[in-house]
């Protein structure tokens, strides 16, 4: 390829770099300026590019994972789509683990980059053999030449987003950042993110968005593991029923916790007030905000910046389809169905 072209190797070179956007209407009650990473932009469209590529190459520049050789993993959707884009550019086989909790978008999206997919129940313990977490384990264990990837204790999985979030966030703020929100699942996100920007300033507060039905918020706190604290709950990707060792919990602040409802109202506000179509945990992240806001988190002079995950294409099925809202009683009178909107002409 000749050099003074303007091209691309392949799609992994655009990982990373993902804009900083302003929000102007949706935050124009709440004091302090907020700001939204959108990792949408990823060529995977999500934040778990970044883990993907970075912990894939380490492996082979470690000699772990060699040509012909499978990977395996264990995912609500959006690592995995990562996975297997990177497996794809690399000629890696994929196996996905994936919880019954994805939505279908995200399973056919595995499907239709070459992936394997394990359906498992979401509603079972971590040490149940059905889980997603003990199927990617045991196809480990009967697959030769395979490489488990296990980004929920994998620190690589800190360390893509110490070396990529974080620095960009910094220079897109120019230093000028007070506030860190972010989602919290594996925890690699927010953990990485936030130990660079500590690093550069102690005095930036890190903002952990946690799911009620999970475990993270109460152990952050007492250092305790409560199983009472786990029930079922909706958003994908945030919370979990685990402690995972990704999570690096002296460098969060504070958690808050947040209802699936609120949460997808939020994820379709974004895309009506502010043109941002972006996931279900995007959502949390935005009604987090607004919960710290009302909690006095923030003032007239804080620089807030919000990480939003991923991309609402893949929740077509769950919360921009009125039916899915409907059937979790979502809807009320502040949110008419968008089909109100569709006139039909005959």
């Amino acid at each position: 390829m000749r050099e003074d072209l303007q091209v691309f190797d392949n799609v992994l070179q655009l990982i990373g770099n993902t804009p900083l956007i302003h929000l102007n209407r949706i935050t124009q009650d709440l004091k302090g300026h907020y700001f939204a990473k959108v990792e949408a932009f990823n060529p995977g469209h999500s934040t778990k590019d970044r883990i993907a590529l970075h912990i894939i190459e380490e492996a082979e520049r470690k000699g772990i994972l060699k040509p012909g050789d499978t990977i395996i993993e264990t995912t609500s959707g959006n690592t995995g789509f990562s996975i297997a884009m990177v497996s794809v550019i690399k000629g890696y086989e994929c196996i996905l683990a994936v919880s019954s909790k994805s939505s279908r978008d995200k399973i056919d999206m595995l499907r239709s980059m070459g992936a394997k997919v394990y359906v498992c129940p979401a509603n079972v313990t971590a040490d149940d053999p059905r889980s997603y977490y003990q199927v990617a384990k045991r196809m480990h264990d009967e697959i030769k030449g395979s490489v488990y990837i296990n980004q929920y204790f994998n620190e690589l999985n800190i360390e893509a987003h110490y070396r990529s979030t974080g620095p960009e966030i910094w220079k897109q703020t120019e230093g000028k950042i007070t506030h860190l929100v972010a989602c919290s699942g594996t925890g690699g996100t927010i953990s990485g993110t936030a130990r660079f920007l500590k690093e550069q300033n102690p005095n930036i507060r890190i903002l952990g968005i946690d799911a009620y039905g999970s475990v993270l918020k109460k152990y952050h706190e007492t250092k305790e593991f409560d199983a009472a604290e786990i029930y079922p709950y909706r958003i994908e990707g945030l919370g979990k029923n685990l402690i995972p060792t990704a999570t690096d919990f002296e460098s969060i602040d504070k958690f808050v916790k947040v209802s699936d409802e609120d949460s997808a109202h939020a994820a379709r506000e974004l895309a009506r007030t502010e043109g941002l179509f972006v996931g279900y945990t995007s959502g949390a992240a935005l009604q987090g905000v607004r919960q710290l806001a009302e909690e006095g988190e923030f003032n007239d002079d804080s620089n807030i910046v919000i990480i939003f995950p991923d991309h609402g294409s893949r929740y077509m099925s769950k919360v921009f389809s009125d039916d899915w809202m409907n059937e979790q009683g979502f809807f009320d009178s502040k949110n008419e169905k968008a089909e109100n909107q569709i006139e039909f002409i005959k």
